[in-house]
């Protein structure tokens, strides 16, 4: 499959802070991808990058094959959703969508009707006095009606009610099998998200610590809890991605497979092994230090 963006040694610095650290990454053509990680942990900045909005202190980013920065061809094949879009004080909804539509060249005005009314989103007020919901609204309607080649969503959904996300998430689903095209996804809400994403690529501190299909990475990692007595040796030798110890108890997340006979071996052992979701490997990157802080829990790293 071919890559719709490729990176290589991507780095972003404001001056003492370091937002992107070396990253080598790529996004596939025609794949909704997640971009995931914490708070601070560089998907914004990555995002700005790619879309040309932000420079690079170094390394390379090739969109559709070439650098994106002030080439009008390759930016007229994105589309970029902040999670705080601005728009002019003034504008109303029906402002807002046209002003998209001049940049959009594959507008889909029937898709943009479509999601206004299921939104209900109102036409008459103005857009800086919708409520946060509305607004994230306005955003995902532009977003998902230009049906640009490369789209990106960064936390398309605040505000949005359980109702609407959903509504949200099957129009995406649907209008990208009709209309294939590169989707970028930057959420928290992973559980929910968790049937449209094709791939993962996880941030923290800047870094990729994960890039992988969806389906391979749910078969590459396992839950395991236990006594600690039980659960110290059997970790051993095993790349434990987490672990937390409460009192004599504890539970991990490790990288790997395991052989019938290692499983029979572990249950043996008084050990219960899981399957691990999407949003609890994700927290257990590294992105979870509440574990660290909650309930005298304790939590470990080990890269062997």
């Amino acid at each position: 499959m071919t890559n719709a963006i490729e990176t290589r040694n991507l780095t972003r610095r404001y001056r003492d802070t370091v937002a992107l650290d070396d990253v080598t990454v790529s996004f596939q053509t025609n794949t909704i991808t997640g971009l995931l990680g914490r708070n601070g942990a560089g998907k914004t900045t990555l995002m700005a990058l790619i879309t040309a909005q932000d420079l690079a202190t170094s390394g390379e980013l090739l969109v559709q094959g070439e650098e994106p920065f002030e080439r009008a061809a390759i930016l007229s094949e994105m589309c970029f959703i902040r999670d705080n879009q601005r728009y002019p004080d003034d504008y109303k909804l029906g402002h807002a969508v046209r002003a998209a539509k001049l940049f959009a060249p594959n507008w889909s005005q029937e898709l943009a009707d479509e999601l206004i009314g299921l939104f209900r989103i109102p036409a008459k007020t103005q857009i800086r006095k919708l409520s946060r919901g509305q607004l994230s609204a306005v955003g995902i309607v532009i977003g998902l009606a230009s049906r640009a080649p490369i789209t990106f969503f960064d936390e398309p959904y605040l505000g949005l009610d359980a109702t609407a996300r959903s509504i949200f998430y099957d129009v995406l689903l649907r209008d990208y099998q009709e209309h294939p095209r590169t989707i970028v996804l930057s959420t928290h809400l992973i559980d929910e998200m968790d049937r449209l994403l094709e791939r993962v690529i996880v941030l923290d501190r800047g870094r990729v610590v994960q890039d992988a299909d969806v389906e391979s990475l749910r078969g590459s990692v396992y839950g395991v809890a236990g006594r600690v007595t039980a659960l110290t040796p059997f970790l051993e030798g095993r790349k434990v991605i987490s672990r937390r110890t409460v009192g004599g108890l504890a539970t991990a997340i490790v990288e790997g497979t395991l052989s019938r006979e290692e499983r029979e071996l572990a249950v043996e052992a008084g050990l219960d092994l899981t399957a691990v979701s999407l949003q609890e490997l994700v927290a257990a990157y590294g992105l979870a230090e509440a574990y660290e802080n909650g309930n005298g829990a304790h939590t470990e790293g080990n890269a062997s």
